[in-house]
């Protein structure tokens, strides 16, 4: 994990950016470092995770990974000048798949572990979720099935564990959504399916489709012929502000 310190001095919300890649490889420039900077510039500190990958790790091993990388800011939280209830997960692609699954599955901590960093909640106090695949249903076109994270031959099981849709609940984390009409790769069904589910628990959500724009837009600066695109940190930031997670 990379960190990014925070401009500015006194104690900062923190987010962990966690890259796409499909399970397979991290994109962690466009959709790791870009970002970092972006919030550290913001008064935000972030950090970048490299979680365990296919085809050597599989499910749940990238879900112990991004857990154990919000304990350990949280049980953190002091030496890196973070607040405990303001830290979030920004996923891209597969990463957001990633964060939304630890929006919905976490826990508490271990009061009694003899280790102190699983003493602590690894629940997110929000999330951004960029252009992931939150469900498995056959009702949304889908070319793979997500063999990077489930193995060549995954069950129906354990398509059904890892359907951040069937795994909401209303203990989940307010939710910042952002997909394209365009994109190819993952149907931006996934992001309107996600947003039903999060307001059917009433759980705070916010979700910007563009009509263009490909899979994999990263902050969507400088793209060619897709100047609309160029908002969306914009978006963002006043999201985070108004709750308290940036400063304006």
């Amino acid at each position: 994990m990379f960190e990014y310190p925070a401009v500015g001095a006194g104690v900062h919300s923190a987010v962990i950016v966690l890259p796409g890649g499909g399970y397979t490889h991290l994109v962690t420039g466009k959709e790791g470092a870009a970002e970092a900077r972006w919030l550290s510039e913001r008064g935000v500190t972030a950090f970048v995770l490299e979680y365990r990958l296919g085809p050597r790790y599989h499910f749940p091993s990238p879900m112990l990974d991004a857990a154990r990388a919000m304990r350990y800011v949280r049980s953190h939280a002091v030496e890196l000048d973070v607040a405990k209830d303001r830290i979030g997960l920004w996923g891209f692609s597969a990463g957001a798949h990633l964060a939304g699954y630890l929006s919905t599955v976490n826990d508490t901590g271990s009061a009694g572990s003899p280790d102190p960093i699983e003493r602590v909640s690894d629940r997110p106090d929000f999330a951004i979720l960029s252009y992931g695949r939150f469900s498995m249903d056959e009702a949304i076109p889908r070319s793979t099935n997500m063999e990077g994270l489930l193995g060549d031959h995954p069950t129906e099981a354990m398509l059904d564990a890892i359907s951040v849709v069937k795994l909401v609940t209303k203990n989940a984390p307010p939710c910042f959504i952002y997909s394209t009409t365009a994109d190819q790769t993952v149907n931006s069904m996934n992001a309107t399916a996600l947003y039903d589910a999060l307001k059917r628990a009433g759980v705070p959500v916010e979700m910007h489709i563009f009509e263009r724009g490909p899979h994999g837009t990263g902050m969507a600066q400088g793209l060619k012929d897709l100047p609309e695109l160029a908002i969306y940190p914009t978006l963002l930031a006043n999201w985070m502000e108004l709750h308290g997670w940036m400063r304006n």
